[in-house]
């Protein structure tokens, strides 16, 4: 019960973070000594990260419903699903390379090394704007957004930066980042309720999984109130530091130098 707890709250404080979530379980779990295949309880924590926000799309459902009425949700919400496909098609792509590369500190620490590039390069993406159409960086920032399913590499760092980098404004891409979350976590989940159904062995859930739940579902509304002011403020390069220590710190000890 304790285990999951801790895993639970660092779902919580890592999800909107930056850092990788995903690298952050890993190391944890490599360290607590887990030799199952812990997946579910992963995609667990990240649901419940979500469960109060799904009404963010509620502009889109209604532009349904009245289509002389549409509002910004309306085209945010078609480029959430294009940018969910292009993150789905590489998801599954790689979905049993990321099982196998969550075992490894090596593996986990390269993926915070080069999220730590990647967010000490974002004021370089800030400049470099692109000013594309909504789709096509709802495209380009569904592919960040499925090649961040490797350990170490943080989803909201790649969807920000690649947001930052097609012309969206730091807010916009936040919020895009935020909204873009939400399907792929949901479809995750999904897949392995089925496979939990099924009773396959990738459905494993340690004791006391709920009191983690709940903890990654708490931690995890104050971890994106406090990502969003740092976004907005631009301190990028304090989360490019730390996932530069922590990822170097995973490979050494990986490596058996430390």
């Amino acid at each position: 019960m304790l285990h999951s707890i801790i895993l639970g709250a660092v779902q919580g404080l890592c999800e909107f973070l930056p850092v990788s979530s995903s690298g952050h379980l890993a190391i944890f779990q490599i360290f607590m000594g887990f030799s199952e295949n812990l997946v579910a309880f992963d995609i667990l924590l990240h649901f419940a990260t979500l469960l109060d926000i799904l009404n963010i799309l509620t502009d889109w459902f209604s532009g349904w419903v009245s289509a002389n009425k549409r509002r910004s949700g309306w085209s945010y919400g078609w480029a959430v699903i294009i940018a969910s496909l292009v993150t789905a098609i590489i998801g599954l792509t790689l979905k049993s390379t990321v099982e196998k590369a969550s075992e490894s500190l090596i593996i986990v620490g390269a993926g915070e090394l080069f999220t730590a590039l990647i967010l000490l390069l974002v004021p370089q993406f800030s400049k470099s704007r692109k000013n594309s159409s909504l789709m096509i960086t709802a495209i380009a920032v569904g592919f960040a957004q499925g090649v961040a399913v490797m350990p170490g590499i943080s989803r909201s760092g790649m969807s920000i930066a690649m947001g930052l980098f097609m012309g969206l404004g730091i807010s916009e891409a936040f919020r895009f980042s935020f909204l873009i979350s939400i399907p792929a976590i949901l479809g995750a989940t999904l897949l392995e309720c089925l496979k939990f159904i099924k009773g396959g062995e990738a459905a494993f859930l340690p004791e006391g999984w709920i009191f983690g739940a709940v903890t990654a579902f708490i931690l995890g509304l104050l971890s994106l109130k406090f990502m969003k002011g740092l976004v907005d403020a631009g301190k990028w390069a304090y989360f490019g530091l730390y996932c530069l220590i922590i990822g170097s710190i995973a490979v050494l000890m990986g490596a058996g130098l430390i």
